[in-house]
C-alpha cells in the first residue's frame, strides 16, 4: 500500500521543485483533480478482510444544502480515513445519500409547486408549474396535484441535482472518500437489501403487522416512531371539569383536552389515594356527553398532579393506551387521521342533550371542538371557574409543527426490545441489544450510557411503515376475499428473485395484473418504509450485501460507524438492532460519536433554529485546511463553538507548513536533496529528530485511540517549535553560503531538516491535506496520502542518544539573546561584541552542545559565555552589541 520509505535507509532525491512564491490558492482544485486522474483513494478490491479498514459512512439527507455540522462531523471522519490509509490499510470510504424520506417530499412540494394524489394517472409529458426559487414560495393551496410515480420522479430529480452540489463540497472540503462507491437510500441496491431484510425479519416472526393506537401527525398524515419524537412546551389552559355520582355529588378532574370528553372511557385515580379509594368499583356521568364510565385504580395515575383523578381518553396520551390496554377498556375514539372531530355521532352517547352537543363539535379540528365543549360545560355550570394557562410538555414529530395525536391504524413494526420479546435463542431481545452495546467500542466511551439508557427506555417495538410517497415500498400484497374484503392476515410476499419490488405496479407469484383489486384478487400494500428503516441498513446496503457477495466478505462487519450524538437513539440503535436480527452481531467495531457545533450564544446551530453557516464560502475564504483544522481541533463528543479565529490559525499553519517546508528542503540549492539518518551527527539535530520520535509516538497512539485533536496538539506544537527554534539555530550550519564549516556539519543539518520535514508533512496529512500534498509533490513522486504513516523506530535509531531537552534549551538561549535586541530596538541581525548568558544549571551542558549554532543564530561575533544560575529563565546578564559599522 505505502510507497514511501520510513526514512530508515539512506534516499537521494531530485532537488525540490517549490515554486517563487508558496500560496494556499487553487491547491483544491489542483490536487482534487490529481486525485481523481490517479485514483489516489480508490479501494482495492483484491485486499483481504484483516487489510482493509471499512467506514459506514453517515449519508447526508439530501433536502437542500449542507451546513457547517456536516464540515465538522466528516472532517473527523476523513482524519481516520487518511490516518488509516497511510497505516497499509485499503480504506473502504463510500458515500451515500439518504434521499428519500420526509424533507425530500417537502422539499419538492415547494420546489415545483407541486402535491401528490395517488389517485391520478401518470402523465409522461408532465411539466412542474415551478422550478427553484419561485417554487419555494408557492403555498400548499395552490400546489398542483400530480401523480404518485410523477411526484416520484420528481424527488429523484431533484435528489440528483443536489447530490451534484453535495459531492462538489466535499471534494473540495478534501474528503478522501472512494467516488465510485456510492449509493442512494432510495436507489435500487437499497431497495433490494431493504426489502430482503424486511421479508427475513417477517418469516423469522421479528416484523409483524398491528392494529392498534400510534402516534400520529396530522400535518403529514402519517405515523410517528418513538425515536421520531420530539418533547416541546406547548401553550394550553387547564380546565376543572366536573363529572357527576349516581348520589349527584361532583367528582372534579382537571384536563388540558376537554374536547376528548366524548372519547372518556373511565376515571382513573392512584390505589393509595385515600380520596378516592371509597369511588374504585363505582361510576360517574360525563357532563354534557352523559356517558356513564368506571373510576378504577391505576398506579401510573399521579396523586399529586391537579386533582389527582385524571380522564382515560381514547386517546390522549401514551398514557391513556397504557391504562387502556392494562385496564382493559374499551376503544371510543372521536378524532381522525385529520386531525378533526368525526362526523358520524358515536352509538356511545345516546343522551339526547350529548347527542346535540357532539354534533356541535363534529368535523371541527381539535382546537375548535375545545372550545365548543368548553362553552357547553359552561352553559351545563360543569366548568369550575375559568381555565388557567399553563404550560406543558407535549410530543411533536421531529419535523413537524403541532402536537401528534393519537389514532388506531394497522401499522407494520420490527421487534426492537420495547415490549417483552424473545430472541432467537430464547433469551430476553432487550437485554441482548444492551449486551451488543457493551461490545462496541463508543468514542468517547461515555457516549455508550446514551444508548444503554435508550435502549432501557423503550415502551415500544419499532413501527417502520409511513403514510408517504417517497420511499422504500413495503414489499407485501394482501389477499381479497370472496367477499371483496382485503385479508390483512392473509399476506402475500415476492419472490426472492423479484426483489426489488413495487407493489403499487408488481404483481405477487401466482397472480396477475387483472386480479388487482378483485374478488379472489389481491392488493398492493402503499406504505413506505420509515427513513430509518432503509438507513439502518447502510453497512450492508454499501458494503454489497446480496448483490456482491465478494465485497460484502471483505467489508462486513464494518471498522468505523461515525456519527453526531443526537441520533444513537435513532440511526446507531437501528442499525445495531438490524445487524443483530440478521447476522448475530455488531455491523462494526467502533462508533465514533461528533459533538454539536454551538453558535456565538452556545445554541446548538440547526436548520430549524435559523443559525447555521453554509461552508462553501467558508472554504473558500480561509482554504479548506483552515476549516478542517477548526474541525479537528474539537475532540469526538464535545460540541464545538463555531470560530472563525481557530481557522485563520489553521490557515497560519498552512502556510507555514509551505514556508518552512520550502525553507528546509532547498538548503543546498540545486544539489540533490538527501535524506540520510547515517549523517545526521550533530548533537541538536539528533535532539531534533528524538524529539520527532516522540511526537510521532504520541500522535500514532492518539491516533489509534481516535483522539485526533491529541494528535493534531501534540504534532503542532512540536512543528512551531521545529519552526522558531530548531530551524532557526542551524540554518547558517545547513546553508553553509562561505563553505568555511566542515561538509559533515552542513549535511547533518539538510539531512535532518529533510528528514524532518518528510515526517511533519506525514503527520499533518490527515488535517491538512491540500497543503501537505502540495509539499510532497515538489520533491516525491506519487502521493503523501498513500505514503507510510512515519515510524518513531527509524527517528529513534538517527537520534541515538540524541536529548530532546537540548532543543529546548538551546532555544531558550536564543531567545534570550533576541529579547536584548528587540529592547533595544536595533535589528535581529545586529551582532554581540560580547555577551555573557545565564542559563538553569541543568542547562548549561545542553547548550554547549549546540554553540556554535547558537553563536550563528545569535549573531555572537566575540566572546559568549554560559553561566548556570540556579533555576531560573535564560537571561543575558551583560552584553554589548556592535555599531552599526562593525556588523557583519
Amino acid at each position: 500500500m505505502s510507497q514511501t520509505p520510513t526514512t530508515r535507509d539512506a534516499e537521494t532525491l531530485p532537488p525540490p521543485s517549490a515554486p517563487d512564491k508558496v500560496s494556499l490558492e487553487g491547491l483544491e482544485d489542483r490536487w482534487n483533480a490529481a486525485w481523481e486522474h490517479e485514483q489516489t483513494y480508490a479501494f482495492d478490491r483484491t485486499a483481504t478482510r484483516e487489510q482493509v479498514y471499512s467506514i459506514d459512512t453517515p449519508p447526508p439527507t439530501v433536502s437542500g444544502s449542507l451546513h457547517v455540522g456536516h464540515v465538522f462531523s466528516y472532517t473527523h471522519t476523513d482524519v481516520v480515513a487518511r490516518f488509516q490509509r497511510m497505516r497499509g490499510k485499503s480504506v473502504f470510504y463510500p458515500m451515500g445519500w439518504d434521499d428519500n424520506g420526509l424533507p425530500t417530499e417537502r422539499r419538492v412540494q415547494n420546489y415545483f409547486g407541486v402535491r401528490c394524489d395517488p389517485s391520478l394517472p401518470y402523465d409522461p409529458d408532465l411539466v412542474p408549474p415551478h422550478v427553484g426559487g419561485e417554487g419555494k414560495s408557492v403555498r400548499a393551496a395552490d400546489q398542483v396535484p400530480v401523480s404518485r410515480k410523477n411526484f416520484v420522479e420528481l424527488c429523484e430529480r431533484l435528489t440528483a441535482e443536489d447530490e451534484q452540489q453535495f459531492e462538489a463540497l466535499w471534494r473540495h472540503l478534501g474528503l478522501s472518500v472512494d467516488w465510485r462507491q456510492h449509493y442512494q437510500t432510495i436507489g435500487a441496491d437499497a431497495r433490494l437489501v431493504a426489502q430482503a431484510a424486511f421479508l427475513h425479519n417477517l418469516e423469522r416472526g421479528e416484523a409483524y403487522q398491528a392494529a392498534a393506537p400510534g402516534l400520529w401527525d396530522v400535518t403529514f398524515q402519517t405515523a410517528v416512531a418513538q425515536a421520531e419524537l420530539e418533547a416541546r412546551d406547548y401553550p394550553g389552559f387547564f380546565h376543572k371539569v366536573a363529572f357527576h355520582r349516581p348520589d349527584g355529588t361532583e367528582v372534579h378532574i382537571e384536563t388540558t383536552r376537554p374536547e376528548l370528553l366524548p372519547a372518556c372511557v373511565a376515571l382513573i385515580a392512584h390505589p393509595d389515594d385515600e380520596r378516592y379509594q371509597p369511588l374504585f368499583g363505582t361510576t360517574v356521568t360525563s357532563p354534557v356527553f352523559g356517558v356513564e364510565l368506571p373510576v378504577l385504580a391505576h398506579p401510573a395515575a399521579e396523586m399529586d398532579k391537579g386533582a389527582g383523578i385524571a380522564m382515560c381518553c381514547t386517546f390522549g396520551d401514551l398514557t391513556d393506551v397504557q391504562w387502556w390496554r392494562e385496564l382493559d377498556l374499551p376503544t371510543r375514539p372521536v378524532l381522525g387521521r385529520d386531525g378533526r372531530i368525526l362526523r358520524e355521532t358515536p352509538e356511545w352517547i345516546t343522551d339526547p342533550a350529548g347527542q346535540e352537543a357532539y354534533a356541535e363539535m363534529a368535523g371541527k379540528t381539535a382546537f375548535s371542538a375545545r372550545t365548543a365543549v368548553v362553552d357547553a360545560l359552561r352553559d351545563s355550570g360543569d366548568l369550575d371557574g375559568e381555565p388557567a394557562p399553563t404550560q406543558r410538555k407535549t410530543n411533536f414529530y421531529e419535523k413537524g409543527d403541532k402536537p401528534l395525536e393519537i389514532v388506531t391504524s394497522r401499522q407494520w413494526y420490527i421487534r426492537n426490545g420495547g415490549r417483552p420479546h424473545t430472541d432467537t435463542d430464547g433469551t430476553d431481545l432487550r437485554e441482548n441489544l444492551l449486551a451488543r452495546g457493551r461490545e462496541l467500542d463508543f468514542h468517547p466511551d461515555f457516549m455508550r450510557v446514551r444508548y444503554e439508557n435508550w435502549v432501557g427506555g423503550l415502551n415500544s417495538d419499532w413501527l417502520v411503515s409511513r403514510q408517504r410517497f417517497f420511499g422504500v415500498p413495503i414489499p407485501v400484497w394482501y389477499a381479497v376475499g370472496a367477499d371483496g374484503e382485503v385479508d390483512h392476515d392473509r399476506v402475500l410476499t415476492p419472490e426472492a428473485a423479484q426483489l426489488p419490488v413495487d407493489p403499487s405496479i408488481d404483481v405477487p407469484p401466482g397472480y396477475t395484473e387483472d386480479q388487482r383489486g378483485s374478488v379472489g384478487g389481491f392488493v398492493g400494500e402503499v406504505d413506505i418504509m420509515d427513513t430509518w428503516a432503509t438507513s439502518s441498513l447502510t453497512p450492508q446496503i454499501a458494503g454489497g450485501w446480496l448483490r456482491d457477495e465478494d465485497l460484502f466478505a471483505r467489508v462486513y462487519p464494518m471498522d468505523l460507524r461515525p456519527q453526531g450524538q443526537d441520533i444513537i437513539r435513532t440511526w446507531l440503535f437501528s442499525t445495531v438492532v438490524r445487524a443483530h436480527l440478521e447476522f448475530g452481531a455488531l455491523p462494526w467495531r467502533h462508533a465514533a460519536i461528533s459533538g454539536w457545533i454551538l453558535d456565538p450564544d452556545r445554541k446548538k446551530m440547526s436548520k430549524s433554529k435559523g443559525n447555521v453557516v453554509t461552508p462553501m464560502g467558508l472554504l473558500e475564504e480561509h482554504g479548506s485546511d483552515a476549516v478542517r483544522y477548526w474541525a479537528a481541533s474539537a475532540r469526538l463528543g464535545t460540541d464545538a463553538a463555531f470560530e472563525v479565529g481557530q481557522m485563520k490559525i489553521g490557515r497560519r499553519l498552512a502556510i507555514k507548513v509551505l514556508n518552512a517546508s520550502k525553507f528546509a528542503l532547498t538548503m543546498a540549492g540545486d544539489d540533490p536533496l538527501v535524506l540520510d539518518p547515517a549523517a545526521v551527527t550533530a548533537p541538536i539535530d539528533k535532539a531534533m529528530l528524538a524529539g520527532l520520535a516522540d511526537v510521532v509516538e504520541t500522535a500514532t497512539t492518539a491516533l489509534e485511540a481516535y483522539d485526533h485533536t491529541r494528535a493534531l496538539e501534540v504534532s503542532e506544537t512540536y512543528f512551531w517549535t521545529f519552526c522558531d527554534d530548531y530551524l532557526e539555530l542551524v540554518k547558517d550550519r545547513a546553508y553553509n553560503r562561505d563553505g568555511v564549516l566542515p561538509a559533515a556539519d552542513a549535511a547533518s543539518a539538510r539531512s535532518a531538516l529533510a528528514i524532518a520535514v518528510d515526517t511533519f508533512l506525514r503527520l499533518f496529512a490527515p488535517v491538512l491535506p491540500f497543503a501537505t500534498e502540495e509539499v510532497w509533490r515538489w520533491y516525491r513522486p506519487g502521493s503523501v496520502h498513500r505514503a507510510a504513516w512515519p515510524d518513531a523506530g527509524p527517528l529513534r535509531a538517527a537520534a541515538a542518544d540524541g536529548d530532546p531537552a537540548l532543543i529546548a534549551a538551546t532555544g531558550q538561549a536564543l531567545a534570550a539573546l533576541r529579547k536584548v535586541k528587540s529592547e533595544a530596538k536595533v535589528s535581529q541581525r545586529t551582532t554581540f561584541a560580547r555577551v555573557r548568558l545565564a542559563l538553569p544549571a541543568a542547562q548549561v551542558d545542553a547548550v554547549q552542545q549546540a554553540l556554535t549554532d547558537l553563536r550563528a543564530a545569535g549573531r555572537v561575533r566575540g566572546d559568549l559565555e554560559i553561566l548556570g544560575s540556579g533555576d531560573g529563565e535564560a537571561v543575558v546578564t551583560e552584553h554589548e552589541l556592535d555599531e552599526p559599522e562593525q556588523r557583519r
